[in-house]
């Protein structure tokens, strides 16, 4: 995936370098830049509030430029007759951006208040506050009097609009430490910052805006951004196109090599949604025991029983018409409900050292490697390592809680260490390429921690796999529309009764969303 239209995702440092180089380097006061961020926040705050009766507006701002910000939406809102009440922690460095906003707006003849103490905040309920108090450079758990007037604006009955990030939230991390805004939306500067897109950031982010405050394309490109959000309009550009006289044995035959007793259900998930992402053909390699089951189940799949003696497994005695079967197959998808015998986990693993064709490997595949990850680099074709959190927990040694910490980080290592695609699945997940670039996924709900649900994504990207989509846009594109998928079956069904079949079910919607857009 190119990434030269892609929105990216920034640190509170590098967002810093930047912000730094527009006004160093092109000679962009900093002036102008708090300019443009407290306009364009203005305007949302105008088109939010448009009843002429509900137009009070409570802005708390701090010592730095966040609290610049909240003095230049002052100024606006007053020049557009809203009844403004500014109040202020602290007071801004002498003659920073943000004391001359300051000064500019009591020239005005608006004096912000100061709070030394709790008591000294309003009673009265607004129809809109402005949490401008710290930004992106802040860290720690809040203490004191900034605990206390969040704990404040979070107890009234009105929305918050936060400037850039809310306070209490780590920029970076997206970790909160004790008191922190929960915002109904989020105007963030420029960029988006790596906090409010993984949680517990992203719940108190709301609603996210990305305010223009006009930093020149150039300045990001010389950043060398490797971390991005994927949207819709990114997912768009790479879906499969079939041409008029299009026929199945020119949209792409997949293999899925899936299931075990007691796990018919993964093999069925997988195939069908290889399927009803447009593979042309779909052919479900299974042991015998298993086949009467998945006829039933999968009537589109072409099933390929196998001699498993009635174990109802796939061994390392199955390799070589494994290897027969998926002759002419354009992708695979192996490892969904395999099971954990060990001579299963054998097949695994000489099917790794012997495949070249595009591969995605998850669950039991992945368990079956635990103790030989070199596998994975040494793999002759496409490789695509779809593992949760405890899956890369064996794959790694590190512990979920250290993974989940830094999720950018570890897919990124793993996939550079291992020279494969790596999606890490979670909130949000993750897709990390073998040459360090790393893409967020902007789709997906809590409905989907399912059983089950995993398999279908692992279908999804084996069927773009074989429609001849690379590696890394197979797995970017297929975790969105997956997600988006879960999406569709939350409007319908509620993320408390969602289950694996509905996210299958609502693939064709998904897919009708993104190409009707």
């Amino acid at each position: 995936m190119g990434s030269c239209n892609l929105i990216v995702v920034v640190t509170a440092e590098e967002m810093a370098k930047i912000d730094q180089s527009a006004i160093q380097d092109i000679g962009i006061p900093g002036m102008v830049l708090m300019e443009n961020a407290g306009r364009g926040i203005a305007e949302i705050v105008c088109a939010r509030l448009t009843a002429p009766d509900r137009r009070l507006v409570y802005i708390f701002c701090g010592p730095g430029n966040n609290g610049g910000d909240g003095f230049v939406i002052a100024r606006y809102l007053i020049n557009r007759g809203f009844h403004v009440y500014t109040w202020m922690l602290g007071s801004p460095r002498t003659d920073s951006d943000a004391d001359k906003n300051l000064k500019i707006l009591q020239k005005m003849g608006h004096q912000p208040s100061i709070i030394i103490q709790p008591s000294d905040l309003p009673l009265q309920t607004p129809d809109l506050i402005i949490d401008a108090l710290l930004g992106t450079g802040a860290k720690g758990g809040l203490k004191g009097l900034y605990a206390d007037v969040v704990n404040y604006m979070n107890a009234q009955q009105a929305p918050i609009l936060s400037v850039d990030i809310p306070t209490g939230v780590d920029a970076d991390s997206g970790m909160v430490e004790g008191a922190a805004v929960f915002a109904d939306v989020t105007t963030t500067m420029a960029l988006p910052k790596r906090g409010l897109l993984f949680s517990p950031g992203r719940e108190h982010c709301g609603d996210l805006r990305i305010i223009d405050i006009a930093f020149p394309a150039t300045v990001v490109e010389k950043s060398s951004p490797h971390v991005f959000w994927v949207e819709a309009k990114d997912i768009v550009a790479l879906l499969p196109q079939r041409p008029p006289d299009a026929h199945k044995n020119r949209c792409g035959a997949s293999a899925v090599i899936a299931g075990s007793r007691g796990f018919t259900g993964a093999a069925a998930l997988t195939s069908q949604a290889a399927l009803r992402v447009g593979a042309g053909l779909v052919y479900l390699i299974v042991a015998a025991a298993l086949n009467d089951i998945l006829e039933a189940k999968v009537t589109e799949v072409i099933t390929l029983p196998l001699e498993d003696d009635g174990s109802g497994r796939l061994t390392d005695r199955n390799l070589a018409m494994v290897l027969e079967n998926i002759q002419g197959k354009d992708a695979i998808g192996l490892g969904p409900g395999l099971g954990h015998h060990p001579q299963t986990f054998e097949l695994v693993r000489q099917l790794l050292s012997t495949l070249d064709k595009p591969l995605v490997l998850d669950a039991d595949g992945l368990n079956a490697c635990a103790a030989e990850t070199k596998l994975f680099s040494n793999y002759s074709g496409s490789l695509i390592l779809t593992p949760h959190p405890g899956e890369l927990s064996r794959l790694t040694g590190k512990t979920t809680a250290e993974i989940n910490a830094d999720r950018i980080a570890v897919s990124r290592q793993c996939a550079e260490t291992w020279q494969c695609t790596v999606v890490l699945k979670g909130s949000p997940t993750v897709t990390a390429t073998p040459d360090g670039r790393v893409f967020i996924n902007s789709t997906g709900n809590a409905g989907m921690a399912t059983a089950g649900s995993g398999d279908v994504l692992t279908g999804i990207i084996c069927g773009l796999l074989a429609q001849g989509l690379h590696a890394e846009d197979a797995a970017i594109a297929g975790v969105y529309i997956h997600g988006l998928a879960g999406d569709v079956a939350k409007e319908q069904l509620t993320e408390m009764a969602m289950v694996a079949g509905d996210i299958l079910s609502s693939i064709s919607s998904a897919l009708f969303k993104l190409i009707s857009r």
